[in-house]
């Protein structure tokens, strides 16, 4: 191409089609990854004590009512059970955020819905 001349049309469109793949590609991604739930749960090694005080923030946070008696997720009646629901209930109010289900490293965020029964992890 000499001094002034202008580029082909083909050029042009494919120098245009490079430009907005480079803007569009990283969008994309972030939608797939978006579109991936993900639930907070506590880790079946973690103490009662730890357990008991996730609850209780939790709970302080968002509404538990699914986890009392006569709730779709009150059995099996078990601490480690109801932590894991309500600190789920937390981690979803919260955004999902991998920081919202650290609770002092006793949570472990999965992509595996938990949900079991008339018990629905959201």
């Amino acid at each position: 191409m000499g001094r002034g001349a202008q580029p082909s049309a083909p050029l042009l469109l494919f120098s245009l089609g490079l430009v907005l793949l480079y803007f569009t590609a990283g969008s994309t991604v972030r939608l797939a990854e978006a579109q991936q739930k993900t639930w907070c749960i506590a880790k079946p090694s973690a103490s009662n004590e730890i357990l008991a005080q996730n609850l209780d923030y939790a709970c302080s946070q968002v509404s538990c009512a699914v986890i009392q008696k006569g709730g779709p997720c009150y059995y099996p009646d078990s601490l480690v059970s109801r932590a894991a629901v309500a600190m789920n209930l937390y981690y979803a109010y919260s955004g999902r955020h991998a920081w919202n289900c650290y609770f002092n490293n006793s949570a472990l965020v999965v992509q595996s819905d938990p949900s079991y029964g008339s018990c629905t992890y959201y």
